[in-house]
């Protein structure tokens, strides 16, 4: 192939021009003095400043929460309960034991509530009692959160709900926007079908859309309504969720204001959401559906507590490069490297990362007393590091995705909550999930302040029934 070769034909006077206005050029750019250089230093770094400042991570502020107190006459002592099951018929001799059996181990003590249409025989759960029971309840906290701070219903930017197994229509986001007047360009999601963990979730998609929609107020409503979802069969890994939730709920208020942060209680550090729904065993560990007869119920197999220690295992694991000191995390290393790699008999087990090195205090979903007594095992807490989430499960039983609020709000009251202190929210929930969230607390918590514990404080921690 021939090649063809083009060059430029200049004259040697054009070309030193052309070379001068090059040197000029450059001479523009680079400084020539001392001075001039430092100002162009000074003026990278002022670059290089705002951009990060730009750019970085919107924190998320929690101003304040609530947590719902159900008044005394909705509260259903074990041995109410026990003769509601003896008069109800419906079971033999068996399966009425094995309520009584769950019922004394369970961990809930005498002041767990229901509502009104579980006091009745039979049992009304009717759709306008569910209905009825998310107004109480969530109408009541949103009411004590906004007027404890004096915010107008149309300032808030963003509502997010969850409530797993009541799904009316209009939905709930729609219940509350109706009472209350929002706006009508307020962000509205309502989530359901997402179990316990659902709390946890909830704050993650409000996180999201605080960063979508900057200098925002989003308010976090967390329940399950106990109403419409009693079991009236005799299939026993049905009727567990009978006996262990009760009525509850929580309103969280988030900002990403940064003139809110004076005022916040926590600042969001990290969540870490698990998802091991691809198992067949973890999905069906937790599962609506109908039993022979056709009564629909939810039902807790006995595979339950080793999937929830598999998603709390996939969940640490990726939670604690987030939190621990660079000590426990080599340390963890070199436990695998002498097992697996060395093969060293000597090293019997996998290090377990002391959490307690970054974390002063951890709100686990108060689901029953053996899933607490797992999460303190797996990760090597102590008793007390437990004790808020027990004192919540005696008090309030299983109130699903609010649990965990009421157990800060339970750390809280007892003054245990220090500005600096860092707390683990960790949460399970059907499909199955795990998730944590950390929250550094940004300010001086008074222990006076009323909530939901404050008229039961010096009552608590009690000594737990015998297993």
């Amino acid at each position: 192939m021939q090649k063809y070769q083009i060059k430029l034909l200049v004259n040697p006077a054009q070309q030193v021009d052309m070379e001068t206005a090059l040197l000029r050029s450059f001479s523009s750019i680079i400084p020539e003095s001392p001075i001039s250089l430092t100002h162009f230093l000074a003026a990278t770094v002022l670059i290089i400043v705002v951009l990060c400042f730009t750019f970085r991570p919107k924190s998320t502020y929690l101003i304040d929460f609530t947590c719902y107190l159900p008044p005394e006459s909705l509260r259903i002592a074990k041995e109410s309960y026990i003769e509601h099951i003896e008069m109800s018929k419906l079971y033999d001799k068996e399966t009425y034991s094995f309520q009584v059996k769950v019922l004394e181990r369970s961990g809930i003590g005498e002041e767990s509530c229901v509502p009104i249409a579980l006091h009745e025989l039979p049992p009304h759960s009717s759709l306008h009692a569910a209905r009825k029971e998310t107004e109480m309840v969530l109408f009541s906290v949103i009411k004590d959160l906004l007027s404890k701070h004096k915010i107008n219903p149309k300032s808030i930017d963003i509502l997010v709900s969850n409530c797993s197994l009541f799904c009316p229509t209009p939905s709930i986001t729609s219940m509350v926007i109706n009472k209350f007047g929002f706006r009508s360009n307020i962000k509205s999601v309502n989530l359901s079908g997402m179990g316990c963990s659902a709390g946890i979730l909830s704050i993650s998609l409000a996180k999201d859309l605080l960063k979508v929609h900057q200098n925002s107020l989003a308010l976090v409503l967390s329940m399950e309504a106990v109403t419409p979802n009693g079991y009236m069969g005799t299939k026993k890994s049905m009727l567990l969720p009978n006996l262990l939730f009760r009525m509850g709920g929580a309103a969280i208020l988030l900002s990403s204001r940064k003139r809110d942060k004076r005022t916040a209680k926590y600042e969001l550090q990290h969540i870490v959401r698990t998802h091991i729904g691809s198992d067949d065993e973890a999905y069906q560990s937790i599962f609506q559906q109908l039993d022979e007869v056709g009564h629909v119920g939810v039902s807790l197999s006995r595979a339950l507590i080793p999937v929830a220690t598999k998603a709390l295992r996939t969940n640490i694991s990726k939670l604690g490069p987030l939190v621990l000191p660079y000590s426990e995390q080599l340390r963890y290393v070199w436990s695998i490297i002498h097992k697996k790699v060395l093969l060293l008999p000597s090293q019997k087990k996998i290090y377990a990362p002391n959490f307690k090195r970054a974390l002063q205090h951890f709100c686990i979903h108060a689901g029953g007393r053996a899933v607490i007594d797992g999460i303190v095992d797996s990760l090597r807490l102590d008793k007390e590091d437990g004790e808020a989430s027990r004192m919540t499960l005696h008090r309030f039983g299983n109130t699903s995705s609010s649990s965990i609020w009421y157990e800060l709000c339970y750390l809280e009251a007892k003054g245990r909550m220090k500005k600096g202190n860092q707390v683990c929210q960790i949460a399970f929930g059907s499909g199955f999930k795990c998730n944590s969230a950390i929250w550094k607390c940004i300010s001086d918590i008074d222990p006076t302040e009323r909530n939901a514990w404050s008229d039961r404080t010096y009552l608590y921690p009690i000594e737990e029934v015998p297993k």
